[in-house]
């Protein structure tokens, strides 16, 4: 699955400027030192696939989209001058100062990056473009593509169950994006179909700062290759890859103004996760803002005493409980008093049904691994973490946690299925290609934590990622730029409160607040998995650009 990355262990899963215009770039490139003579040595990597154009049409909300494909690769460089060698075609421009005598294992290290845009037959001037992907960090973007707002989608079983094997439905997507924006969805290095070469070549991707200076190369790229520079312009990650847009959205405001930036299933600080705060001691923020999931989880599941009717009431005081009485006893330490403590618990039980018992043995910090254990453990059931709608029987019934994810189980092959049978039969790419949903399944795969925030020197080092001053940075950069925050309550993974803390946390000024929109759903990490809620993701999101794609004027 894509999103084990919003958890502290995510390491264990998933620089120069190039000139505005990449025209610029290559003619200003330094004197030749290459040694190739012709088009077979100035190769980067193996030849890619040619792209493949098709054409279809699709309904959505009564409006006929006559639309073009294109699905093939952008070739990106591990460095902006480097970057800047290498021409549209994926090759060094006859200029480039690279020794192409090296073997090519011993050349600079590449990314060829996989796309799949999908662009309006004979649209308005000026139409919006919006470019999206997944997170893992290592994971193919086949579930928003195939899920949500592609041309086509898997539809899934609509009661949180493990379906039936192949074959699976793929039906035309009445909600697709394609109403209000032209679509790009982006594999990132080494997933999908994108591919990496050179010399140390995953050490130059495979990491939170290397990775999103990949993605605004490509972007770059992508804008001078189809002439889109001044179409109204939108990044959506889910995910991981909300932390990728956070620091990707302050990369490219060195070249251009974003209209929108979109946030599904947010985690921008690693400190706000539910996964594994024991690991990370006198940080509670992970205990207290997992909170009013775990009691949505629990309220789904009928485990609540004296449950309420509805839920999002019932969150509310569930939010008010974490940030104040929850957070002050977990912030005192050890100078919380038994009967604190005990009362304390009491509280924790009537919200999650877990007995006060076991809270208070665990000194009032559950994880989400050892709640989703916890819940139905009396049954034998271990509890979904990205959808805790979802539920399958306990592997090891005297585990302390979780050991897999039952929503993961009954989901990833379905959308690897898909996404095979649709690039391979609709789009006509990938013969002779293996479509990798997931970097993590190479050997030697290991993701590069650090993080530099803005402002801070090379030598910064973080072990826990927190992005959160870059989309601060992005915002008073460009006091225009508009965020839609969007989540869904049974997420234990990438928890809605956790998002909506940080996003109020964000070092900007009260005035910015107001740019920041929230929409939150009851569904899990992947919002668009049930119908209804696709279409509520689909007209929040078609709002917001609606509403931004003039400037918010």
């Amino acid at each position: 699955m894509q999103h084990r990355a919003c958890s502290r262990w995510f390491a264990v899963l998933t620089i120069a400027v190039v000139a505005a215009s990449f025209a610029c770039a290559q003619n200003n490139a330094a004197p030749s030192a290459a040694k190739s003579e012709g088009k077979s040595e100035a190769k980067i990597t193996p030849d890619a696939p040619a792209d493949s154009i098709t054409e279809g049409s699709l309904k959505v909300g009564g409006q006929t989209i006559d639309y073009r494909a294109i699905a093939g690769t952008l070739t990106v460089g591990s460095s902006d001058p480097q970057d800047a060698m290498i021409g549209f075609d994926g090759k060094y421009l006859p200029d480039a100062t690279i020794d192409m005598s090296a073997k090519p294992e011993d050349r600079p290290a590449t990314a060829r990056l996989f796309y799949a845009a999908y662009f309006q037959k004979n649209p308005a001037k000026n139409r919006p473009i919006t470019f999206l992907y997944n997170g893992g960090p290592g994971s193919a973007t086949m579930y928003l593509h195939m899920g949500a707002f592609g041309p086509e989608r898997l539809v899934l079983p609509q009661d949180s169950v493990h379906q039936e094997g192949a074959p699976y439905q793929i039906v035309p997507n009445e909600y697709s994006l394609l109403d209000v924006s032209d679509l790009v969805f982006i594999d990132a290095p080494g997933t999908g179909f994108s591919r990496i070469y050179g010399k140390d070549g995953t050490k130059a991707f495979y990491g939170t700062d290397p990775d999103a200076h990949a993605f605004d190369r490509f972007i770059r790229r992508f804008l001078s290759k189809y002439d889109r520079w001044n179409s109204p312009k939108y990044l959506f990650g889910e995910s991981y890859g909300t932390t990728r847009t956070a620091i990707l959205t302050n990369l490219l405001q060195r070249h251009l103004d974003l209209n929108g930036s979109i946030f599904l299933s947010q985690i921008l600080s690693f400190d706000s996760s539910a996964d594994d705060p024991q690991g990370n001691p006198g940080t509670d923020n992970g205990y207290f803002l997992a909170l009013p999931s775990m009691a949505a989880t629990a309220w789904y599941h009928h485990r609540v005493p004296n449950q309420p009717a509805t839920l999002e009431p019932f969150l509310k005081e569930v939010e008010q409980f974490s940030l104040g009485a929850y957070a002050t006893a977990l912030l005192q330490g050890a100078d919380l008093s038994e009967s604190q403590k005990k009362e304390v618990a009491s509280k924790l039980e009537s919200y999650t049904g877990v007995p006060a018992a076991y809270w208070t043995k665990a000194n009032l910090r559950v994880s989400g691994g050892e709640f989703s254990k916890e819940l139905q453990s009396e049954m034998g059931i271990t509890t979904g973490r990205l959808d805790t709608r979802y539920e399958g029987p306990d592997i090891d019934p005297l585990s302390e946690e979780a050991q897999y994810d039952p929503f993961g189980s009954a989901t990833s092959s379905a959308y690897n299925t898909a996404i095979n049978q649709y690039a391979r039969v609709t789009l006509k790419y990938g013969e002779n290609l293996t479509y990798k949903p997931s970097a993590r399944e190479a050997n030697g795969f290991n993701w590069d934590l650090k993080h530099v925030p803005p402002g801070m020197g090379q030598g910064w080092d973080d072990s826990s990622v927190n992005v959160m001053p870059d989309l601060a940075m992005a915002m008073k950069r460009n006091p225009k730029l508009k965020v839609l925050l969007m989540g869904g309550y049974y997420d234990l993974g990438c928890t809605y409160f956790g998002a909506t803390y940080e996003d109020k946390h964000l070092q900007i000024p009260q005035s910015l607040q107001s740019n920041i929109n929230y929409r939150f759903f009851q569904t899990g990490h992947m919002v668009y998995i049930t119908t209804p809620a696709l279409k509520e993701l689909h007209d929040a999101t078609a709002d917001f650009i609606r509403n931004t794609e003039d400037g918010g004027k």
